[in-house]
């Protein structure tokens, strides 16, 4: 049953099947409250918090904070339930309307380590269609930003892995590769957009087993023009719709990408920071100066060049050497 609006008959008549909305912690037990008290039939479903059924309607509400309400009843039990005693507003057909980009398949892309100091840059890509949209939302997929605990993200990683019709593929560049291709590039967009490049052609590459084909690649907007990335695709790659846009991580495709990078990032940091013997911290801190000396106290020049992104300021700070002028950063006219 398709989420949304459907218009059917004369009259413009609108008849609702399902609805689905975000409730924070107290909204959802309020609701809970509301159907163990009112008769609904309690049943597991799974990743939900509790999921009940009553005559005409079903509602289930996933541990993520999704609702989802389905059934003859849905609009009934929208309008003088849900929106008067739990969301308090009505809001009735904004989240019911059904988003045509939300069905396509596409490939969403994301970057983590980026801004950290030490470790390497991750980028990863996944393929979805409307099925993987389904299973990752359920799961409680989000944007990795969302979500502070790396076993959390290692849990989530799994099961955008697992997913039926999900295709995946994770670029990661080490300190060493890193530092060799910012100094041919000498621009950290020209890197990342050689990145997003190599993740979608691996995904291209493992074309059968995405079905149907994508018909785009989002990620986030990190250059003032999509052609940074278009010039760094092959030809293959250059069918695609290439969109860019800030917040992509909004994007089921692209929310999945940042979680399958951020924990690639978080367990190549953990893996050199034994191999190191320090604990190298995230960001570009404090914290890091302090590592990034013991670095350099234990192992010389060399442990900087092996575990961190040699352009930032933090390589200099821990050598003991005159930091770079500060470059005033002017956005040029026309977008360019």
């Amino acid at each position: 049953m398709g989420a949304g609006w459907r218009i059917t008959g004369g009259m413009g008549e609108q008849k609702l099947g399902s609805y689905t909305c975000a409730l924070d912690a107290a909204q959802g037990d309020a609701l809970e409250a509301y159907v163990r008290e009112h008769g609904f039939e309690m049943r597991e479903v799974p990743y939900a918090r509790f999921a009940g059924k009553l005559e005409r309607v079903n509602v289930v509400f996933y541990e993520s904070g999704k609702l989802v309400v389905q059934g003859r009843g849905t609009r009934e039990f929208v309008e003088f339930v849900l929106e008067p005693e739990i969301l308090k507003e009505a809001r009735l057909g904004y989240e019911a309307e059904l988003e045509p980009g939300l069905t396509v398949a596409r490939i969403g892309v994301d970057e983590s380590g980026k801004g950290d100091f030490f470790g390497p840059l991750c980028i990863a890509g996944v393929y979805v269609n409307e099925g993987v949209c389904r299973v990752l939302v359920e799961a409680g997929v989000r944007d990795s930003k969302r979500v502070s605990s790396d076993r959390r993200i290692a849990a989530l990683a799994k099961v955008i892995r697992e997913a039926p019709g999900c295709v995946w593929s994770v670029v990661p560049v080490g300190p060493d590769a890193y530092n060799r291709l910012y100094g041919k590039m000498r621009n950290v967009n020209r890197l990342l957009a050689w990145g997003h490049a190599r993740v979608i052609e691996n995904l291209l590459e493992k074309g059968g087993e995405m079905d149907p084909a994508p018909v785009r690649a989002i990620s986030d907007q990190f250059a003032s023009t999509k052609a940074t990335v278009e010039k760094a695709l092959l030809a293959r790659g250059r069918e695609l719709e290439l969109v860019q846009r800030h917040k992509a991580e909004s994007d089921m495709a692209v929310a999945a990408a940042s979680i399958l990078a951020r924990h690639e990032f978080v367990t190549r940091l953990a893996d050199l920071s034994e191999e190191m013997e320090v604990e190298l911290p995230r960001g570009a801190g404090k914290l890091v100066d302090v590592a990034a000396k013991v670095l350099v106290e234990k192992y010389g020049e060399v442990g900087l060049e092996q575990a961190c992104k040699l352009h930032f300021r933090n390589a200099p700070r821990a050598l003991g050497r005159p930091e770079p002028p500060r470059v005033e950063w002017r956005k040029k006219r026309g977008g360019g």
